[in-house]
């Protein structure tokens, strides 16, 4: 009588243990999504700290949203954890993080308001041209290139260093408006690029029919 009763309750212990394991891992994988979504969330806090003036906490603030980049980056690619949630997220909370430390510090005047306007403009040139592309076209594959992924890297880096200028470090003139030119650069040529490669592939693919 008493392995009738321990079998099954044995049988429960082990469903149990599985339904936790389960759940347990997909909570793992959510964890890239959580840190692109506190990515998102810390957005704000940076921003209050820029218009308060408090650079070396906006400057730490900042650093720890980069670095998180990387880690939810590593995590969805090294396990495995890639959803189209996160495909959005992560992306999303950069752009945001980026365009919104730019116009903060173009309020501020420690960025050239042309710099800040070239920076918005080419965004939305590239947002309203994937839109209209899908949309006439066909779905967008997005696909970075070369030029692009080294305007963020410029535009990150002429962020961290206006705000190290501004608060704890000081820098030579010179740094800053290299890296502005730099970045204006890689501004104009990349949006022109984008333009261009896309504006070819419609005139390939042609219009939808609608």
């Amino acid at each position: 009588m008493r392995d009738a009763v321990r079998y099954p309750v044995s049988l429960f212990a082990l469903w149990l243990r599985q339904e936790a394991f389960v759940d347990l891992r997909l909570q793992y994988r959510d964890l890239p999504n959580i840190i692109s979504l506190l990515r998102l969330l810390a957005v704000m806090p940076v921003l209050y700290l820029l218009l308060e003036r408090e650079f070396g906490w906006a400057l730490l603030l900042f650093v720890a949203a980069g670095f998180s980049d990387g880690l939810d980056g590593f995590l969805a690619k090294h396990y495995g954890w890639q959803s189209h949630l996160g495909g959005i997220l992560d992306p999303l909370a950069d752009k945001v993080l980026l365009v919104a430390c730019f116009l903060v510090l173009g309020a501020l005047a420690l960025i050239p308001a042309w710099l800040v306007s070239a920076v918005v403009f080419r965004d939305l040139l590239i947002v309203g041209g994937a839109v209209f592309y899908n949309y006439r076209v066909e779905e967008v594959e997005a696909a970075p290139i070369l030029v692009s992924k080294l305007n963020t890297v410029l535009q990150i880096l002429l962020i961290v260093l206006v705000i190290m200028d501004a608060g704890p470090i000081p820098l030579p003139e010179w740094v800053i408006r290299t890296l502005i030119w730099s970045c204006l650069t890689t501004v104009i040529v990349s949006g022109s690029q984008y333009v261009w490669i896309w504006s070819r592939k419609a005139a390939r693919k042609g219009w939808k029919e609608h």
